[in-house]
């Protein structure tokens, strides 16, 4: 018959646990930074799709407002961030002016 072994448990450092307890918690912010900054660009890209083109400048505000928080906690990294800020303030300008 097969015995049910305990999982045996590693010993480690306080610092090791400290560093985990650190990476959990900087991890559920990133997240949520990131999530918060997808979530804005998803509500802009709708209303760019829409046409509503006070809509969108007003969202665009809000959004590079979301992004650069999110670089200065550093969820994003600058070149992706920038990237997203150029893509969509290049589609809010082709709506506001058709050419």
């Amino acid at each position: 018959m097969a015995q049910a072994t305990a999982k045996k448990q590693k010993k480690r450092k306080k610092s090791v646990l400290k560093r985990i307890r650190q990476t959990i918690r900087r991890t559920e912010v990133n997240r949520a930074n990131r999530s918060r900054v997808r979530t804005a660009m998803k509500v802009l890209r709708s209303a760019i799709a829409a046409g509503d083109a006070p809509a969108a400048k007003k969202l665009l505000g809000e959004t590079l407002s979301a992004i650069d928080r999110a670089i200065r906690i550093g969820a994003l990294k600058e070149n992706t961030a920038n990237r997203y800020k150029s893509n969509l303030a290049l589609a809010v300008n082709a709506l506001q002016s058709p050419a």
